[in-house]
C-alpha cells in the first residue's frame, strides 16, 4: 500500500517537473485559445516555468503578437528623474483597480547609464545613449534579450542626431536610421534663432540580421540628408515608413511632413492637412489605429487630431477629434501659476496624444507626469491613477511580445 502511494506521488511529481505533460496533451486550437486570453505579463512569466512551456510560447509568435495588439496596449514609462535610466511597465489589460507598474532591470545599464527610447516596433525597443550618443541597443523588456549595435565608422566630434527605428512588412527587415548633422569645418555652422545650425549632414542606415538573412552588422552611408529635421526621434511608423517634421530654415520657413521608406530607403514629402498654422511648432505626428495623424495644438492645451484615412492622399485628411483644455488633479497644485502650466502648450510640451484605446477613448500624457483618458463621445476626462508610477516619465506605446529578431513576422 505504501509502495503504491509512493509510486503515485512520483507520477505526480514527474508531471509537474515535465511541465508540459497535461498541457501538451491538449489540442492545438485549445492551447492557442488559452494563451491568446493571457496578457503579455503572464506569458512572460510562463516562459520560465519549464523548457516545454517556453518552447510552446516562443514558437507561437503570430498568436502572441495578435493577442497583445488586439487588447489594450501596454505602456512603457521611461523615467527621466533624477536620471534617464528607468523603464516601467503598465499593463492596461488588467482591471482598473489592479493596474500597477513594474520596473524592468536592464542588464546593460552599466554600459549605458542614461538612455532615450528611439522607437518601439513588434515588441522590440531601440535605445540610444543620451549622454554620449555612441551606443545603441536593441531590447525586448519581457524576454530580456538585448543586442548592442556596432558604432558607425563615421563619427563627428560636434554633432546633432535624429534617430528612427522600424520594420517593413514586405522586406521583413528591421532597420535603424541615424541622421547626423555636424560641423565639417569652422565655417559650416551658423547661429539661427538662438541655436547652432549645422550645414553638413549624413544619413546612416543599419539593417538588422534575421534568420533568413544573417548578414554582418555594418552601417551604410546614404549621403547627405535632403532635409533638416527636428531634433527628436521619428514620430510615427506607418506603412513601413518613418515620418519626420522638418525644421524651419532661414529662407525656408515652411515646415514639411517627410517620410523615409524602409524598403527603398528614399525620402518623400507627405501632403499636409489644410488646417492652417502648421508652419509653427504646434503639431506632432502620431500613429493612431494604423493611420498617420497630425496633432495640432492651440492655446492652453487645446488640440485637434487630423487623420489621413488613405495614406498619401491629401484629400483624405480630416479632423476626427477636438480636445479642450483640461488640468489633471496631479497638476492642480500649480494653479497659482496658471501661465506656468500652459507654458509651451502650443508645441506639444503640455499634452501628448498616445493612442486610441479599444473602448474608443484617447489616452493622453500631461506634462510628463499624469496619464488621462478622454472619451470623445461625451467629452469627459478621467485621470489614470496607478500605484507605483514614477513622478516624471515619457510614455511609449508598446506592443508586448516574446519575439526577437529571428522571429518571423506576419506569417
Amino acid at each position: 500500500m505504501a509502495a503504491q502511494e509512493n509510486s503515485s506521488k512520483k507520477r505526480k511529481i514527474t508531471t509537474v517537473d515535465d511541465g508540459g505533460g497535461l498541457l501538451e496533451s491538449l489540442p492545438g486550437d485549445i492551447l492557442t485559445d488559452i494563451f491568446s486570453r493571457l496578457p503579455i505579463s503572464s506569458l512572460a512569466k510562463l516562459m520560465f516555468v519549464c523548457r516545454s512551456w517556453r518552447s510552446i510560447l516562443t514558437t507561437q509568435h503570430g498568436l502572441l503578437s495578435s493577442s497583445c495588439s488586439d487588447k489594450k496596449p501596454c505602456l512603457l514609462l521611461h523615467c527621466d528623474s533624477p536620471i534617464r535610466n528607468g523603464l516601467h511597465f503598465l499593463d492596461l489589460s488588467e482591471e482598473e483597480k489592479r493596474i500597477k507598474t513594474k520596473k524592468f532591470t536592464l542588464r546593460f545599464a552599466s554600459s549605458m547609464p542614461e538612455f532615450d527610447v528611439v522607437g518601439s516596433c513588434n515588441g522590440l525597443l531601440c535605445l540610444s545613449d543620451s549622454l554620449y550618443n555612441d551606443s545603441l541597443y536593441l531590447y525586448n523588456p519581457f524576454t530580456t534579450n538585448s543586442l548592442e549595435l556596432p558604432e558607425c565608422s563615421n563619427k563627428y566630434h560636434d554633432q546633432e542626431l535624429v534617430f528612427g527605428f522600424g520594420f517593413h512588412q514586405k522586406t521583413k527587415e528591421y532597420k535603424v536610421v541615424k541622421i547626423v548633422y555636424f560641423r565639417g569645418s569652422s565655417n559650416s555652422t551658423y547661429r539661427g534663432r538662438g541655436r547652432i545650425q549645422y550645414k553638413q549632414s549624413e544619413v546612416q542606415v543599419l539593417t538588422l540580421p534575421t534568420r533568413s538573412r544573417d548578414q554582418s552588422l555594418s552601417w551604410r552611408c546614404l549621403g547627405k540628408a535632403p532635409y533638416k529635421f527636428m531634433k527628436r526621434p521619428t514620430e510615427a511608423l506607418v506603412n513601413g515608413r518613418l515620418h519626420f517634421v522638418t525644421r524651419p530654415r532661414r529662407h525656408v520657413p515652411d515646415r514639411k511632413f517627410v517620410s523615409f521608406d524602409l524598403e527603398d530607403e528614399e525620402f518623400r514629402e507627405i501632403p499636409k492637412p489644410d488646417c492652417g498654422g502648421l508652419n509653427r511648432i504646434n503639431h506632432r505626428l502620431v500613429n493612431l489605429k494604423g493611420c498617420l495623424c497630425a496633432v495640432v495644438y492651440g492655446n492652453y492645451g487645446k488640440l485637434d487630431i487630423w487623420v489621413m484615412k488613405t495614406y498619401g492622399v491629401k484629400e483624405s485628411w480630416g479632423k476626427e477629434y477636438s480636445i479642450g483644455t483640461y488640468v489633471p488633479k496631479g497638476l492642480k497644485q500649480n494653479l497659482d501659476r496658471p501661465m506656468w502650466i500652459w507654458k509651451n502648450a502650443e508645441n506639444g510640451k503640455v499634452v501628448r496624444v498616445l493612442c486610441v484605446l479599444e473602448n474608443g477613448e484617447i489616452l493622453l500624457e500631461y506634462k510628463s507626469r499624469v496619464l488621462v483618458s478622454y472619451d470623445p463621445k461625451v467629452g469627459k476626462f478621467k485621470d489614470l491613477v496607478v500605484h507605483g508610477m514614477p513622478n516624471w516619465f515619457h510614455t511609449v506605446v508598446h506592443v508586448g511580445t516574446l519575439s526577437w529578431l529571428d522571429t518571423p513576422i506576419g506569417l
